[in-house]
Order: C-alpha cells, then sequence, then structure tokens
C-alpha cells in the first residue's frame, strides 16, 4: 500500500453551490405554495435530501494532519493540504496526525483507590515503569528509553497495522528487550561495548533496530534514547559493592605503579650523585619504608634512627 496524495475542490466554491442549492429548493417551495402546485414536490423532496446529503462532503484539514480517504472499501488517496475543501459525501475519512510524537517504553503503573466496600472509585495511570530484563551477561536490570517517532506514510499506518500507536509501544519495548540481551550492563575489563559507556552507540543500533521494526507502518525514528538503566533492586546492593570493589582495585594499582615508579627514581638519584652506598639488604628495607609512606592509608610516624647506620 503506497501513499499518493488527493487533490480536493475548494470548500469555499461549494459552499456557493451549497447556498445556490438552498436558494433554488427556497424558490420552488414557494412557487408551489403561491401557484398551487403540488406537482413541485416530487422535485422539491428530492432535491432537499441531496442538498441535506451534500453537507457531509465538507473538511477541514489542519496543520501536520491527513485524511485516508476511502470510497467503498478501496483506498482513494491521502489528503495533506491545509484549508477548507470538499469532496464526495460518500467517502470515508481517517484522521491520521502527522506531529512529531514521543513514547516512553515500559508498563504503565496504574494507582487505586478504594472505598470501605473493597470497590475501585478511581484508578489514575501514572508514569510508566522501566522493563525488566536480562543483559548479555545474564544480569537483571531496569532499563527504559524515549524514542521520538512521527507517521511518514499515512496510508501504511492505517492499512499495514492496527492502532499503528499501540504498535509503535510494542515494538519499543521488543526492540529494547532485544537490544539489552546483545549488551552487557558495564564491562570496565575488557574492550567489548556495554550499555552505561557506549551511550552513543547503544542510541543508534536502538534506532537502527526500531526503523526497521517500524517500516513496515509508515513511521520514521527520529531519535531514540536510553532513558532510565541500572541494576534489577534485588542485586543492586550486590553489584554496588563489585563496582566499588573493582574501582577500589584500580585506584590501588594507580598508587602502587606510582609508588614503584617513585621509589625506582628515588634509588637512581642516590646512585648518580652518589650519596650513599647501600647494600641489597639496606636497599631492600629503603624500598619497604618507601613504599610503606606512600601506600598506606594513614600517615606513617617515623622512628629516628639514633645510632649507626646499621645498628
Amino acid at each position: 500500500m503506497q501513499d499518493h496524495e488527493l487533490k480536493l475542490a475548494s470548500g469555499w466554491g461549494a459552499f456557493v453551490g451549497i447556498l445556490f442549492g438552498f436558494g433554488l429548493i427556497v424558490l420552488l417551495i414557494t412557487l408551489s405554495v403561491l401557484n398551487e402546485m403540488p406537482v413541485l414536490v416530487w422535485v422539491i423532496v428530492p432535491l432537499s435530501l441531496g442538498w441535506i446529503f451534500s453537507l457531509f462532503g465538507f473538511v477541514v484539514n489542519g496543520p501536520n494532519q491527513a485524511r485516508v480517504v476511502q470510497l467503498f472499501g478501496k483506498y482513494v488517496g491521502t489528503v495533506k493540504d491545509v484549508g477548507f475543501f470538499y469532496g464526495i459525501p460518500l467517502y470515508w475519512w481517517k484522521k491520521v496526525s502527522l506531529r512529531i510524537r514521543t513514547c516512553e517504553t515500559g508498563m504503565s503503573a496504574t494507582a487505586e483507590v478504594r472505598d470501605a466496600a473493597g470497590r475501585v472509585i478511581q484508578a489514575a495511570t501514572q508514569h510508566r515503569q522501566p522493563l525488566k530484563v536480562n543483559d548479555k551477561d545474564g544480569t537483571p536490570i531496569d532499563i527504559s528509553a524515549v524514542v521520538v517517532w512521527r507517521v511518514t506514510d499515512a496510508a501504511q499506518a492505517v492499512f499495514q497495522v492496527d492502532q499503528y500507536q499501540d504498535f509503535v509501544h510494542m515494538q519499543a519495548d521488543a526492540a529494547l528487550r532485544n537490544l539489552a540481551s546483545r549488551y552487557s550492563y558495564d564491562a570496565p575489563d575488557s574492550d567489548q561495548h556495554s550499555l552505561r559507556a557506549h551511550i552513543e552507540e547503544v542510541a543508534g543500533q536502538l534506532k537502527r533496530d526500531l526503523q526497521e521494526r517500524y517500516h513496515q507502518a509508515g513511521v520514521e525514528v527520529l531519535e531514540s534514547r536510553i532513558s532510565y538503566l541500572a541494576y534489577a533492586p534485588e542485586i543492586a546492593a550486590a553489584m554496588l559493592q563489585r563496582q566499588q570493589a573493582g574501582a577500589i582495585i584500580a585506584a590501588r594499582r594507580l598508587i602502587v605503579e606510582a609508588a614503584v615508579g617513585m621509589v625506582e627514581h628515588a634509588l637512581q638519584i642516590l646512585a648518580e650523585k652518589n650519596i650513599i652506598d647501600l647494600d641489597p639488604e639496606r636497599k631492600a628495607a629503603m624500598v619497604s619504608n618507601l613504599l610503606v609512606v606512600l601506600c598506606g592509608h594513614v600517615v606513617p610516624q617515623p622512628v629516628l634512627n639514633a645510632g649507626t647506620l646499621h645498628n
């Protein structure tokens, strides 16, 4: 089903014709009454019915709107022009918005208020809850995305799918689940791409996946972004400890590497300037003391040696 534009007649010209038809009917009724010509009734009645039927041909189309037109079940075309138009009264019109719209993935959370008898007296739909999925490593995570989309082919949106708005929401959830299963939540120890660290790539892949799904419904994806990403509540505390441990290990590794470099540099300067000649045992003791000073959590308390170098 390919969308093609339908041109309609101006509504103002048709309005003038409708007024002329109304005047003709009034004139015939006047002649029938004044001249006592009952035979004109057979002309007045069909004209009146036709005039009333012709009133259903007017249509007003606003900006960023399209109207899919059918005639006896056959697709005639799509009206995209803005203005006041007139078509065949037998046309069936389906209005489709071409505006840019936004949808958020996830399940709608509904709050219910019950009376003393337990009957629901108020139900309000709140924000959408994130989807709970498993990432590439099998870790349960909560994730949601925002999709910016619009209809570009009104005929496909009407005839290819039922309720294209619901189709957009359902396919967005399915695409996001599929995307999350192909990436890890976080991959700090490898060069593989992850949901948390490679936001732009993940967003681009999600957009491509959605466009492939929406193409058959005449919908274009303008932008898609991960709006919420977190570990599932049941493992959030454990994964937080894991992240903290990883950060501590990485920091310690950096501190040790820097401390070793500083000790090496100190020994090299002492050897070059021939300030003191240390044997391997004293050199090992000096290295140990410097590493304690540089890598310790607290400021070390020095112990002064009041004796000789070796006592």
